[in-house]
């Protein structure tokens, strides 16, 4: 059998939101299922625009799974659903909500997610022990 690729999960590295969501992950991926990349890097920025999203004004955090990029509500699900454990509980209640209506409400938060949670100065630096988790 072969090994599968690491999924990625791109990120906004300047939003303190999507900043707590990696360390999020980072605390609860203990078998380094998860590679990271700011949308502010290479690695980001490129990811993005395969997938038809803006790397300037990415409307979504991104999640690379075998080749499939999932954005919205779908990536969140998809994280926790890799996860595992009783991750798999909120995952599938994400999947069962309409996305009509789950989708709307995620892209909310994202398009005022500085003013709701705050913003940074500069990239979240990764702590040297979690570096190998990141792309750029």
């Amino acid at each position: 059998m072969m090994a599968h690729e690491p999924a990625v999960v791109v990120f906004d590295g300047v939003c303190v939101l999507c900043s707590r969501w990696v360390d999020f992950i980072l605390r609860h991926d203990r078998a380094g299922r998860f590679r990271l990349a700011a949308m502010q890097g290479r690695h980001g920025r490129a990811l993005l625009a395969a997938h038809g999203l803006s790397p300037d004004d990415p409307a979504s955090l991104l999640l690379v799974a075998d080749g499939v990029g999932h954005i919205d509500t779908a990536a969140i699900a998809g994280v926790l659903q890799r996860l595992g454990g009783p991750w798999r509980i909120p995952s599938a209640l994400l999947r069962w909500t309409p996305r009509w209506f789950a989708d709307p409400a995620y892209r909310w938060v994202a398009r005022h997610r500085y003013r709701l949670f705050g913003q940074r100065d500069a990239c979240r630096m990764p702590e040297p022990a979690e570096a190998w988790r990141f792309l750029d």
